[in-house]
Parts: structure tokens; C-alpha cells; sequence
């Protein structure tokens, strides 16, 4: 009763201080607005002979006047000026834009000697503005976000520990950013002053008191009580000397000045003890709640603390001058300290029990509004009798109040009703809530989430400072624990006691047994002595008064532990009956919770295998289709949507016959009677694209584990690709015959040209001087030349390179083969034109290779130019070696255009008239020895436009040598080596001369 009375007195007095401070603080900007208090901008200070300019404010009207830091005020507008007070009477009398006349003296040297020193006379016009005020508005917004803060808390955490504490640190914090003096010095004007003095002398002493009880353990210790009371002594120093400046000495502003230095050290100083009070604790603290909750409060106070010592406080008592800006930061970081330690309170509880500001204020108000209406019919009635009985006298007006406080005791209660279903009207109500509660648990499925809530809902509705959910073990699910019951969660327990849950004997919640009664009820945990060590042990960390039990048909599901209420009283025997029902509402929520969940995890199984096994299915790269025994479509996987090109929603429930083609159809028809697999190989199936496809197809009966034929299941392997591969290695095997066939005849060829070429050329040397016979010589030994290149060019095609890369000429390596199919462009109608670059850089790679790789271009060129077109052939340097090849024939097909380098694709199936039937292997050849070479090809296309291939080559000093594999004819090139250098070394003993080059005599347009 009395905890609750001090409660109430602590609610009103707080919030009648509030109210008057915003007030008072409203007053105050009001009054600041009104008056305008004139400045000259330079901080005077009393010195001999007037007033001696300390500093002078930038873009100020002293500075503009000419006013210098140490010149000494004599008079304003001829009135001496020996005290500050008599300035400011001077310029309140001039006014704000006013002119007034300085006459200051400014230290100078004279004389013959140089200590003689003398003061020079100044006059001056000063035109006076009015003081800057904006830091102040600034603080204001600091002010109230203090008092919103502290306000927040209070509503939040009203009866917890410390929350008062802090309350009252944010509201004297409101008053030191809130009020400021105007500099009238009316009566008002005074009280606002003082109120600041009081501020700034409270509220570092306050914050530094905070930090030294808390947490909450260092109350109780010895010697504390004395440290918090020298923690308030220098705030009583501070405001006795303001009192002793104003009232007992001279109030210079010298004097002034060193009271606000004296004031802002001050509070840096407590500030930083706080700082390392927090970091100590911190550092201290074996709690991880507590230790979040350190971090954040010492990290607010630093990032005030850093910018207000040393950026404000530091400069200040230095007399060194700081910029407004830099005054509005550090005003700015004020802000942090409040926020931090909110964010603090919210997130990590920094008030251990949530009460609401509600209960406080519900009382506050119930008690106001009694107090007005009783006083309120007691005038009324004793207006009455001294009205219409004045003969009654003194006894009548007493008894009238009488009868008056006798009827007003239904009043009073009809007023409370009312106030507490207005202001609490869950607390009020909360037989209304559990019932909705219970009624409301079924519809939650999640035991965890259903938990939660009943752990959220019941200390809410009870006021209980401790809540906590036991499930029953499951003897299937845990056998380790069957019979007993684990925590599932709580309200109210701490941390240390939630961590050995785990060890907790539960033993003595047996409800299952006959005669356990409705529930259990245990006056005083601690001393339980019906109870065995162990258990008596788990109720003493418990600290749990009632245990409920959850039961669905005589079992028990749950039980439910509750302690006291937050008032330290237990729960009465109508609310512990309203329980009672509703345990029975929670046994059956939570039985349906676990049966979903079991659910849950068999469908959630159910699946995992479902798609488990139509991963298998999906991931087999053969066809796979399932049918039942009307051949209707019940299974259809990936593969068999790309090889007869349709979409799986289309074919299941389809007949088998309107899916696949009529040949397979009449084989299945023939082989589905007779039991047992049936296979058929190498079977040709049309698709609904029109395309064939080859499959091995296997048909087997679809049965049940009891060997019920229920369908029949199809695997269709498609060998397409497979055939198609045999019959081009067939043909790869007959190119590589074809090569050995031309290096022997291109030798048998070239042994007699070499003689032809020899003979011919001595012929030639005979017959100089004979013009008929010497042209046709001449002519022969041209013809031999272009033969003997052809020749060698057939063997260079024919052998493949040496195992290491060399220095090639691109262009030369370009002449030669276009020489070599000079006569089937010839054939084709096909003109070249052939650009070579000079100078072209040599290339690091493998001749042969090359050759190749252009042969296999120019070939492909060729082809696509049906009826004749324009080669053109192009060489450049740019970073790198280039070629570009670019026919004017039909192009390729965009869908094409990305599968060209792949092996054995071709699009040459069924070639046209001069056209040869493709391999599918020259550009996928191509595509490799570029990627050899270090280079790049790309290729640009449209269709009836021509083709167009880039080939780029890396610079020589940027191709690394390199190795290649063995060659695949190794008989064929040593051969055709052997047979061409025995033509030509024939040739030179025969002749005496060199062997003549491939380009000689050659135009570089072909």
C-alpha cells in the first residue's frame, strides 16, 4: 500500500514539474522572440582604466568599426564605461541598428625610449545588431528530444529500476538546452536563469550517478552511498558560487566568463568519469546481457563526450575561438547520448521488468478526478444549506458534508470503474482476454509460435513477473527424456537458469497419476521440503508458485508454471479457476500443434522422396515414358520432350498411338501381349518436327510390389548422334587414307616435273638468241613452275606440321593456299580478292596447321557461293595479327550460326550440284588449332548476305612455345618429306640452280 502511494505521489509530482517545464520553456522562446538584445560583437572584459576588448567576433559590428582585440572602451556616446553594466545600459539605450559613438584607446608606442608607452584615442561608430541566437534554437531541438526520450522510457519501464533515474536526467537535460535568459533580468527572466544554473549544475552529477549504480548489483555495495553524495557536492559548489558572484561580489564579465569555463569543465569531467565507469563495468561483466547493454551505453557517452571535450570544452577554456558550425555539431552529438541509450533500453532491456505508465497514471487521474468531484458536491451542498437553512449554522454545513461523502461512495466507485476500463481495460478485463485467448488457440499450428504466444499473452493479461511452458516429452521421439517434460519457453526466467534447462527434474509434475489434483501450488519455492534434492533444486531455480497441468483425454500435454504478480501477490482462487479452463484450451492447441507438425514432416518427407525419385527420372539421360493399361500417357520425363519435341502438359493423358509414329505403334501392338522385355535396336523413329531419329527401345511391364501388372513402361534411347558419329570416324578413317594416297602420288608427280623443269631451263639457255623458240621455252618452264607449286602445295596439305611451332609468314602461308585451289575458285567462278598488309608481323605456329585452317575457310566459301561470287581475303595488324575471310554467298542460318564449331555438325548433308558433301569436322579442326595458336575467330552472318570470319593471332613475343601432340600420319608426312626433297635434290644436280619458290612470278591478286 504504501510502495503504491509513494507510486502515485512520484506520477504527479513528475508530471506537474513536466508540465510547467514545457511551459516555462514555452514562455521563454516567446519572450526571446519578442526582445532583441543589441551586441557589438567583442567580448570586453574589465581592465584599468574601462573596458579591454579580449576578441572580436569575425563580421561583426566591432570588427566593421575597427575595434581591435586589447583596445580599452572609455565611453559610449560620452558616458564612461568603466563596468559592463554600464555598456549594456548604453546600448539597450542606442538599440539594435542603432549608431553609437566608441571612444576607445588603443596601447601605442612614443618617445625616446622604448619603454615609454602611451594610449592613441580612437573614435569610432559602432551600428549595434542584434545577438545571434540560432545555437540557441539549436539546443532547443537537442531539449527536446531529450524530454521525448526520457518521456518514451518512463511509459515504457515506469516502476524499473533506474527508469525514474533516467527520466529525471532527460528532463533536468531539458532544462539546460530549453531555457535560456533574454537578458531582461524581470522576475521571470531570474526564475529561467536560476533554472539553468540548477540544470547545469544537476545534470552531470545526475548522469555520473547513474553510471555508478548500474547496474543494478552495485547498490548493494558498502561505501557507495558516500561516493554518490560527494558525486552531488560540486554541483552544490557550482551554484553556491553563482550565488555568491550575483549576490555578494562585483558581476563582472570576467567574472562571468570563468563561471561558464568553471560550469562546462565541469561537466566534461563527469562525462568522461561516466565514459570509464561504463568501460569499466563493461570490461568487468560476465553477463552477455548486461555487457550489450555496457557496450551501448559507453558508446553513447564516448561519441558525446569526444566532440563536446574537444571541440567545445577544451577551446573554451583556452579562450581559443570556434566557428558556429562547429558549436552546432557538437550540439548535434548531444543527441547521441539520449538515442544510444534508448536503443539500449529498447533492444536490449536495459529495465528488467516491462510495466506499463498506464497503472501509475490510472491512479493519478482516478485519484484527481475523486478529489474534484467530492470537493465539488460538498461546495454545492454546503452552498445549499447556507442558502435555503441559513438558521442551521455551523452543524448544518457539517451535516451536510456528511450525507455528502456517504452518497459520493457509489460515485466513487462508478468513477474508478470507468477510469480503469478507460485506462487499462486489458487489466480490467482480463477474464474477457483469457477467454478470447483460449478460443483463439486453435487457430495457430506452430507449436513454437503457439508457445510464444501463451508465454506472451499470460503475463500480460495476469500481471505475472514469471511465466514458462513445459512440454511432455515424446517416448518415440526422445527416448532419453520419455515421461518427463523440457522448458519450450518462458517469461521472466533468467538467462542462467533458461541455460540448465536441461538438467532440471521434473519429476514432481506428475498429473497422470490418480488423486494429483488440478494443479500444484508452492508458497515458497525455495523451501519445498516435500520434494527430493533434485527437484527441490528445480523449483528453487524456477521460482514458479503454480503448476497447471495441459491434459487431452486424462493425459497430460503441457504444464504451465506462473509465479507472483509483479505486486508480489498471488493469484486468487477465481483467476486460478478461469486458468484452470483454459489449460484445458492450451492441452488441446498444443496436441493439435505437434500432430500438425507430425503431419508436416511426413508430407514434407512424402516429398522429398517424391522428387528424390522424379530427380532420377529427369536426370536419366534416356526416354523414359510410363502408360497405364488403357496406354494412356501417365509419366513423360525431359528427354522425351526433346527428342519428340513435345511439352510434358501435352502427352500425359494422351493415348500412346496420337505420340508416337505408326511404326513403332504396330511393334508395340505386336510385342504388349507377350510377357516379359522386349527390345528393339537401331528402331527409326519420325518426330512431329519431320526429323528421324534412331533409338534402341526398350518395352517392359509396369508392376506392383504384389506383381500386378498396373502398365507398362517405355525407355527409348536415342542413338542418333551415336550412328552419325560411327559413320564420320568411317570417314575420318577414309580421309586419313586419301592423305597417304596423295603424299605418294604427289611425290610420283613431282620427281618428273623436276626433270621437265631442269631440261627445260637448259633448253631455255640454249635458245636466247632464237625469238621464236626461246617464248615457248619459257612458257613450259612457267607451267612446270605452277605445277611443281600446285604439287606442293598437295604435300604441305597432306603432312601434318613438325611438333614444334615456328616463325610463319601469314601472308605467304594465305599465297600458298590460294594457290593450291586456284583452279577450283577458277571452276566455281569464284573471284578473289586478296589483300596482304606489308610488313605484317611473323606469327609464332605450326605452317601446316595453318594451312589448313584457310583451306578449310576458303573450301567452306567456296560452297556457300553457288553460281559464283567474290572472295575477299584480308590481313592487318592492330595489337595483334588479323585475317579477315568474307564470301558474298547465302550465309548461315541464325539457329546454325552457334552449333558450326561443333564436331560432326553439318549442314552439307544433301549437297547441291558442285557442292561436296561435309564432314562436319573442318571448322570444329579450325576451331581447335586457333585455340593452339593462342588466337581468337569469330564469325559475323546473313542469311543471302555472305559469311564473314575473323581470325586474330597474338603478336610473336606474346605466344608461349609450346609442345603440340604427335601427328596422325607420321608415315604419311616422313614419306612425302622423303619423296619431295629427293625430287628437288634430283633436280638440282641436274641443273646446278635453287630450288625455285612457290610465289615467284606470282600477283598478289588472284
Amino acid at each position: 500500500m504504501l510502495r503504491s502511494h509513494q507510486t502515485r505521489l512520484t506520477a504527479v509530482f513528475l508530471a506537474v514539474v513536466t508540465v510547467a517545464a514545457i511551459i516555462f520553456a514555452g514562455l521563454n522562446l516567446a519572450r526571446e522572440n519578442d526582445f532583441q538584445l543589441p551586441t557589438d560583437g567583442v567580448w570586453w572584459i574589465e581592465a584599468q582604466g574601462g573596458l579591454q576588448a579580449q576578441r572580436v567576433l569575425a563580421d561583426s559590428p566591432g570588427q566593421r568599426a575597427g575595434i581591435k582585440p586589447g583596445d580599452v572602451l572609455v565611453a559610449v556616446d560620452d558616458v564612461p564605461t568603466r563596468r559592463m553594466p554600464s555598456l549594456v545600459r548604453e546600448m539597450f539605450h542606442t538599440g539594435i541598428y542603432g549608431r553609437a559613438s566608441y571612444s576607445l584607446i588603443r596601447p601605442g608606442r612614443s618617445g625616446a625610449g622604448p619603454a615609454a608607452r602611451v594610449g592613441i584615442p580612437i573614435e569610432t561608430q559602432v551600428i549595434l545588431e542584434p545577438v545571434d541566437r540560432s545555437s540557441k534554437q539549436w539546443q532547443r531541438v537537442v531539449a527536446l528530444v531529450y524530454l521525448l526520450i526520457g518521456l518514451y522510457v518512463l511509459l515504457r519501464r515506469w516502476t524499473a529500476p533506474k527508469s525514474t533515474h533516467f527520466y529525471i536526467f532527460c528532463l533536468v537535460s531539458f532544462v539546460l538546452y530549453a531555457f535560456h535568459d533574454t537578458g531582461q533580468f524581470n522576475t521571470f527572466d531570474w526564475t529561467i536563469f536560476w533554472c539553468n544554473i540548477a540544470a547545469t549544475a544537476l545534470q552531470p552529477a545526475l548522469f555520473l550517478h547513474f553510471a555508478l549504480t548500474f547496474p543494478e548489483e552495485r547498490q548493494t555495495q558498502r561505501g557507495l552511498r558516500w561516493i554518490i553524495a560527494l558525486v552531488y557536492l560540486p554541483a552544490l559548489l557550482l551554484v553556491g558560487l553563482y550565488v555568491a558572484a550575483i549576490e555578494l561580489w562585483t558581476a563582472t564579465e570576467l567574472l562571468h566568463h570563468r563561471l561558464d569555463q568553471i560550469g562546462l569543465g565541469y561537466l566534461a569531467l563527469y562525462y568522461i568519469i561516466a565514459a570509464i565507469t561504463f568501460f569499466a563495468s563493461y570490461r568487468s561483466t560476465n553477463t552477455p546481457l548486461r555487457r550489450q547493454q555496457l557496450k551501448w551505453l559507453t558508446r553513447g557517452t564516448l561519441m558525446t563526450v569526444v566532440p563536446l571535450t574537444l571541440l567545445d570544452v577544451i577551446p573554451y577554456l583556452s579562450d581559443v575561438p570556434v566557428s558556429g558550425a562547429v558549436i552546432k555539431l557538437v550540439d548535434l552529438s548531444l543527441i547521441f547520448l539520449p538515442l544510444t541509450f534508448s536503443y539500449a533500453i529498447v533492444r536490449y532491456r536495459l529495465m528488467d521488468v516491462d510495466l506499463i505508465f498506464k497503472r501509475g497514471v490510472t491512479y493519478t487521474l482516478a485519484t484527481a478526478s475523486l478529489v474534484l468531484v467530492y470537493f465539488g458536491m460538498v461546495a454545492v451542498s454546503a452552498e445549499v444549506v447556507h442558502a435555503r437553512l441559513p438558521s442551521a449554522g455551523v452543524w448544518g454545513l457539517l451535516a451536510a458534508i456528511v450525507i455528502t461523502a456517504q452518497l459520493f461512495d457509489p460515485i466513487k466507485k462508478r468513477i474508478q470503474e470507468r477510469v480503469d476500463r478507460l485506462f487499462d481495460r486489458k487489466r480490467y478485463d482480463y477474464r474477457e482476454t483469457l477467454i478470447d485467448f483460449g478460443r483463439g488457440l486453435n487457430t495457430q499450428t506452430d507449436l513454437r509460435t503457439l508457445v510464444g504466444s501463451i508465454v506472451d499473452r499470460l503475463p500480460r493479461s495476469l500481471l505475472v513477473a514469471r511465466v514458462a511452458v513445459f512440454i511432455a516429452n515424446d517416448p518415440e521421439l526422445s527416448p532419453a527424456h520419455g515421461g518427463g517434460y523440457t522448458l519450450e519457453d518462458a517469461h521472466g526466467l533468467p538467462p542462467q537458469v533458461v541455460a540448465q534447462a536441461s538438467t532440471f527434474d521434473m519429476s514432481f509434475l506428475d498429473f497422470d497419476q490418480p488423486g494429483a489434483g488440478s494443479h500444484i501450488f508452492l508458497e515458497n519455492p525455495q523451501q519445498a521440503l516435500h520434494l527430493n534434492e533434485s527437484e527441490r533444486r528445480t523449483a528453487s531455480l524456477l521460482d514458479l508458485n503454480y503448476y497447471l497441468p495441459c491434459s487431452v483425454q486424462s493425459k497430460t500435454i503441457a504444464v504451465i508454471g506462473l509465479g507472483r504478480t509483479t505486486g508480489g501477490d498471488f493469484l486468487s482462487s477465481e483467476e486460478m479457476e478461469l486458468l484452470e479452463s483454459l489449460a484445458s484450451y492450451i492441452g488441446i492447441a498444443i496436441q493439435n500443434a505437434r500432430l500438425y507438425s507430425s503431419l508436416e514432416r511426413k508430407i514434407s518427407e512424402y516429398e522429398r522422396l517424391k522428387e528424390f525419385n522424379e530427380n532420377i527420372v529427369e536426370s536419366i539421360n534416356i526416354g523414359i515414358l510410363a502408360i497405364d493399361l488403357e496406354d494412356r500417357v501417365e509419366s513423360w520425363n525431359a528427354q522425351l520432350e526433346v527428342m519428340c519435341a513435345t511439352p510434358r502438359s501435352e502427352a500425359l493423358g494422351q493415348p500412346l498411338g496420337s505420340l508416337l509414329p505408326p511404326n513403332f505403334m504396330a511393334e508395340f501392338e505386336r510385342v504388349k501381349s507377350i510377357p516379359g522385355l522386349h527390345n528393339l535396336y537401331k528402331f527409326r523413329l519420325a518426330t512431329r518436327t519431320g526429323e528421324v531419329r534412331t533409338a534402341n527401345i526398350a518395352i517392359a511391364p509396369l508392376v506392383t510390389r504384389d506383381f500386378v501388372t498396373v502398365g507398362r513402361i517405355i525407355l527409348l534411347d536415342d542413338i542418333t548422334e551415336r550412328i552419325h558419329l560411327e559413320s564420320q570416324l568411317s570417314q575420318a578413317e577414309k580421309l586419313s587414307s586419301v592423305g597417304l594416297l596423295a603424299a605418294g602420288v604427289a611425290h610420283e608427280v613431282n620427281t618428273p616435273l623436276a626433270v621437265i623443269s631442269s631440261y627445260a631451263q637448259m633448253l631455255t639457255k640454249h635458245a636466247r638468241g632464237d625469238k621464236t623458240i626461246a617464248p615457248l621455252l619459257e612458257k613450259i618452264t612457267q607451267q612446270t613452275f605452277r605445277a611443281s607449286e600446285i604439287v606442293n602445295g598437295l604435300l604441305n596439305f597432306s603432312r601434318t606440321s613438325g611438333a614444334e611451332f615456328t616463325r610463319v609468314d601469314l601472308n605467304q602461308t594465305i599465297r600458298e593456299t590460294l594457290i593450291l585451289l586456284e583452279h577450283q575458285f577458277k571452276m566455281a567462278q569464284v573471284r578473289v580478292d586478296a589483300t596482304y598488309q606489308d610488313g605484317l608481323p611473323e606469327i609464332n605456329g605450326n605452317q601446316g596447321k595453318l594451312q589448313q585452317v584457310f583451306l578449310n575457310l576458303f573450301l567452306n566459301a567456296k560452297d556457300a557461293m553457288q553460281g559464283g561470287g567474290v572472295l575477299t581475303v584480308q590481313t592487318f595488324a592492330n595489337g595483334h595479327i588479323g585475317v579477315r575471310i568474307q564470301d558474298s554467298g547465302s550465309g548461315i542460318a541464325v539457329e546454325h550460326v552457334q552449333r558450326i564449331y561443333d564436331p560432326f555438325f553439318t549442314t552439307k548433308n544433301t549437297p547441291k550440284e558442285g557442292q561436296r558433301r561435309g564432314t562436319g569436322l573442318g571448322l570444329a579442326v579450325t576451331y581447335g588449332i586457333i585455340q593452339e595458336h593462342a588466337g581468337k575467330i569469330q564469325v559475323e552472318s546473313r542469311v543471302g548476305e555472305g559469311t564473314s570470319f575473323t581470325l586474330e593471332f597474338p603478336l610473336r613475343a606474346a605466344v608461349a612455345m609450346k609442345t603440340l601432340a604427335p601427328s596422325f600420319h607420321p608415315a604419311a608426312s616422313a614419306s612425302s618429306q622423303s619423296l619431295e626433297d629427293a625430287g628437288n635434290n634430283e633436280a638440282a644436280k641436274l641443273h646446278g640452280q635453287r630450288k625455285p619458290t612457290m610465289l615467284e612470278g606470282k600477283p598478289t591478286h588472284v
